[in-house]
């Protein structure tokens, strides 16, 4: 499997916890507002404006030649920030070549229908490809210390998701996508010491009554995309493999070919505070150019990562922006 390198890539992120759009950024980087008046705004009033939410939605479109190709990577939490943030961007979904989900969580896949439904309204009714692993489909939760369990909600399962035009893709491997212009990953090894998953998350089991431990997340993956002359983007939605881990396959399953960038949320909030310097230490391996961290970093994740790195490498996600490389 190969993953042949493109031109350029931009990703314009329509969904995450944060919005940011007067902090200065690198010349890669497009806040909220520069692109608001690039499309021409004539007057600044908060009906033009997105809004964050706790999750995270990235469209993600490589170019090579005269081909283009754009994969939506998550869509959020649920159908409003998605919907109006989509809309106040002037993003096209009816270009998207495919969904990949990086792991079945609520706050990733919570408005997968209505994007499924906004894509074929602009498409002429065209299936759209959609990526899963077949763990994320189960009833999660997360154990309380007084032993009880706060349930997450579920995914739509591959029932509703093809009732809604998706063409349902659920597999353990790796997969090359579009002219071999992405890749998304197969299960991600766990080779640290320190990155344990998600403390506390539990699953249900095939009796309906049972939890058993499910800390580790093996359905989750990652995305990447390989451009010419600058190396590896890696998209991480959450990290709960860990980013050091994510990074340390990426580099692994792709050898020789050069880090640039890692983005999305780096999971370095609530238990895992704990492990933010070891993770800090363990991102300076990889000579990274950029890291766009968001979603679930936290903001001692954050701090720590703006002293670590600075602001020539941490470019922070925020709703509204976009990066090209």
């Amino acid at each position: 499997m190969t993953l042949e390198p493109v031109d350029r890539v931009e990703i314009l992120v329509l969904v995450d916890n944060a919005t940011d759009m007067l902090s200065s950024t690198p010349s890669h980087v497009e806040s909220e507002a520069a692109g608001l008046m690039r499309r021409g705004i004539r007057m600044m009033a908060g009906k033009c404006l997105c809004c964050a939410a706790h999750g995270l939605s990235c469209l993600v479109t490589a170019y090579r030649g005269a081909t283009t190709h754009t994969v939506l990577f998550d869509t959020g939490p649920e159908e409003y920030s998605f919907e109006r943030n989509v809309t106040r961007l002037g993003a096209d979904l009816g270009v998207v070549d495919s969904i990949v989900l990086s792991h079945g969580h609520w706050d990733h896949a919570g408005a997968i229908l209505l994007a499924l439904t906004m894509m074929r309204s602009r498409n002429g009714g065209r299936k759209i490809p959609y990526y899963a692993h077949p763990g994320m489909f189960h009833s999660r939760g997360v154990k309380l210390p007084n032993g009880t369990v706060r349930r997450i909600e579920d995914i739509p399962s591959v029932e509703d998701l093809t009732a809604f035009g998706a063409e349902v893709i659920v597999t353990t491997e790796p997969q090359a996508l579009h002219d071999d212009m992405f890749f998304v990953s197969g299960e991600i090894p766990r080779v640290t010491a320190y990155e344990r998953g998600y403390p506390g998350q539990v699953r249900l089991m095939a009796d309906g009554q049972s939890w058993e431990p499910d800390e580790l997340l093996m359905d989750e993956r990652f995305l990447a995309v390989n451009v010419a002359g600058k190396g590896l983007i890696v998209f991480s939605a959450c990290s709960h493999a860990g980013i050091v881990n994510v990074l340390t396959h990426a580099r692994d399953r792709f050898s020789g070919v050069p880090l640039h960038a890692a983005m999305g949320g780096l999971h370095l909030s609530g238990p895992n505070e704990a492990i933010i310097p070891q993770t800090v230490e363990g991102l300076r391996a990889f000579g990274l150019k950029t890291i766009a961290a968001g979603h679930c970093t936290g903001w001692r994740g954050m701090t720590a990562l703006a002293n670590a790195f600075g602001d020539k490498i941490l470019a922070p996600t925020a709703v509204g922006k976009r990066y090209t490389f």
